[in-house]
């Protein structure tokens, strides 16, 4: 399992208009979006096939961060500007990259130094880097998680839909307490006792030979790689269904996997010390694992759409 989650030195990124090397990437200590935690970010994933890049769900990432930026009274580039910027940060490190999967970060944010928490007449800033990165969550063995005593932050208060870079401050809190207590993960509930999300990922269980994940009214982010998992069960033959998932219902689960750009698709062993099913990866997980995998890599024409050669 790789740890390297840190940008590299030597990469060159994108900020408000210029190509720099990283480390000279640099804001004033009052930017808005360090005081107040404004701003907005996409993470993508490219996959290395031996002798190039292909980005994964390019356009779907560049549209949903175009979106999120609207919802958050910011203004970012036009959406085919953000694919051609984030193209470019991939040209531009191609020595650097080559031969390894590369996680690329887009951020939106408020680049003013003005006081005081509000959104309106606050210039906009926009930043890209990438770096390698291989499992963010280890794919080949299971998961411990836990349900977290901290809950999902309300659509209604932060929207999670948005990735604004301030809610995530809920899923370190989340995701530390898991750490601290031995876990490899944590599960969010919302403010109304339902299953939500990870700290960073979408959750799917499965009962009974069915797909379940909670739907888009609990509080998730509408994971671009939670639709394709969506789909590529319907491909499999899987019955799927989006619904409110109880607490005891990942006790219950037959299976249980996390799925998003970083984690990919991550199978779970235990929750709250509770074994899931039989302890070991379900045949259902480990079908929708394989498909979604064959896509990244290219070896599934049928999801030759998923992917942008650069």
């Amino acid at each position: 399992m790789s740890t390297t989650q840190r940008p590299e030195p030597m990469t060159i990124a994108h900020l408000n208009g210029e190509w720099k090397p990283l480390d000279q990437c640099l804001v004033p200590i009052n930017t808005h979006a360090l005081q107040y935690g404004t701003g907005c970010f996409e993470g993508l994933r490219a996959y290395w096939d031996g002798q190039r890049h292909n980005v994964l769900f390019l356009r779907e990432h560049a549209e949903r961060l175009h979106r999120n930026a609207r919802l958050l009274l910011m203004r970012a580039p036009a959406v085919d500007d953000l694919i051609a910027i984030i193209s470019e940060c991939l040209r531009r490190n191609a020595g650097v990259l080559a031969g390894a999967n590369v996680y690329i970060r887009p951020c939106l944010y408020k680049s003013g130094t003005s006081l005081g928490p509000v959104l309106l007449n606050v210039p906009d800033g926009f930043m890209c880097y990438a770096f390698r990165l291989g499992d963010y969550l280890d794919t080949s063995k299971g998961l411990n998680l836990c349900v977290s005593s901290w809950r999902r932050i309300s659509d209604s208060a932060i929207p999670t839909r948005t990735k604004a870079t301030g809610g995530y401050l809920n899923s370190a809190l989340a995701k530390s307490e898991a750490v601290l207590n031995g876990y490899d993960e944590a599960i969010f509930l919302n403010d109304r006792g339902q299953v939500c999300e990870g700290s960073a990922e979408n959750i799917f269980i499965v009962r009974d030979g069915r797909l379940h994940t909670p739907d888009r009214t609990a509080d998730i982010l509408e994971g671009i790689t939670r639709r394709a998992v969506i789909d590529l069960a319907k491909r499999l033959g899987i019955a799927c269904e989006e619904r409110p998932i109880a607490r005891t219902e990942l006790y219950a689960a037959d299976e249980v996997f996390l799925v998003g750009t970083g984690c990919q698709v991550s199978w779970v062993h235990a929750i709250d010390r509770r074994v899931v099913g039989t302890g070991q990866q379900g045949a259902i997980t480990a079908a929708i694992q394989k498909a979604y995998e064959d896509g990244v890599y290219g070896r599934d024409p049928k999801c030759g759409s998923w992917l942008t050669p650069v």
